[in-house]
């Protein structure tokens, strides 16, 4: 049996380079139940000349095996320990783009692009699809996207993206970045924002994109789909068609502003709790049976197991005990973040 390290990747942010060690063994462990058959023993952190790592043992990694490991949100480098040497594992990560699609947006209030990869991950090998991961093109929806980091990380992945906001500057803001983004790296694409109307009356806007991963792909038609509906996610379910995502995901605001209250009344405050239990139900309707999805939100304010119930209560089978329990990790002083996961009964 071999012995492996996993370099965690320097986080700039310091609080979350902290905690990234042990999210990463974390999310090691799912993927090891989900995708890898539990092949991977004694996962913990180590410490090898005062540098942290995540480490593991094996019977031997394959380069299937490898490529699944370059994906986990935090991983650097993969190291075999032989006879007190560090032997260099290759990583292929699925990236299909330069990773400043992920990096070059800067504003207030950005999730960490870190923990949106993690959250990603953890909700998709926890769909029945995780043995998949590399090979199936999945379709992700982020409910409650900002600006569009989930959808860009999708997009990174090889996998069409929709995103749904009421936020219009939100909107705005993506739909600047991601067309300047494409025309500035010469990616084949189409895009155009228009109009949602539907008998006679204004729905929202909406911004559709076919790019291309490579020109061959997309003068064949290989198109990858993505979506951005500036609309209230109460009505999620009114843009998107019944079980058409494997995978949503979506962190949860902290009290800023984001639905209608069914009244009418916009641009309310409204609690992570709140919004999650009167959207999950429209949510977990676009999923696919045998889909999952994973929420993040602020601990502080909503108790870990309120939001197990809401999501429970939405018809969902929450994932609990275990590597889904080690999430849990602080932000800043008001702040301390969690996520679970729930699947779709197949």
């Amino acid at each position: 049996m071999t012995e492996y390290a996993l370099l965690v990747q320097p986080a700039v942010n310091r609080v979350y380079a902290e905690a990234s060690i042990a999210l990463t063994t974390a999310e090691l462990e799912v993927a090891n139940r989900r995708a890898l058959g539990g092949r991977l023993s004694e996962i913990a952190e180590t410490s090898i000349a005062g540098v942290p790592y995540v480490g593991f043992r094996a019977d031997a990694l394959s380069e299937d095996d490898a490529a699944l490991l370059a994906n986990l949100s935090s991983a650097f480098a993969l190291f075999a320990r032989r006879e007190g040497l560090l032997e260099p594992v290759p990583l292929r990560p699925l990236d299909r783009f330069d990773d400043d699609l992920l990096t070059i947006q800067k504003y207030s209030g950005k999730t960490n692009e870190h923990f949106t990869k993690l959250l990603l991950n953890v909700t998709a090998l926890s769909s029945d699809f995780a043995g998949d991961f590399r090979d199936r093109r999945l379709r992700v929806l982020d409910p409650v996207c900002g600006r569009g980091t989930t959808l860009n990380q999708a997009l990174m992945y090889g996998w069409d993206a929709s995103g749904l906001d009421l936020d219009e500057k939100d909107f705005d803001a993506y739909a600047a970045f991601i067309q300047t983004w494409l025309k500035r790296k010469h990616v084949k694409h189409k895009a155009e924002t228009t109009r949602i109307r539907r008998e006679k009356q204004n729905l929202g806007r909406q911004l559709r994109a076919s790019i291309g991963v490579d020109k061959e792909s997309y003068k064949a038609g290989d198109a990858l789909d993505l979506t951005y509906v500036n609309a209230d996610t109460l009505r999620a379910d009114e843009f998107f068609r019944a079980g058409s995502f494997d995978v949503i995901v979506g962190d949860a605001p902290y009290g800023v502003r984001h639905g209608a209250r069914a009244g009418g009344q916009r641009g309310l405050d409204r609690s992570p709790l709140e919004l999650v239990a009167a959207s999950a139900p429209g949510w977990a309707r676009l999923l696919k049976p045998g889909g999952a999805m994973g929420i993040s939100w602020n601990t502080v304010v909503t108790p870990r197991e309120k939001m197990v119930d809401a999501l429970a209560a939405a018809g969902l089978e929450p994932v609990v005990g275990g590597p889904y329990d080690a999430f849990e990790h602080r932000v800043d002083q008001a702040i301390t973040r969690d996520l679970v996961v729930a699947r779709k009964p197949a």
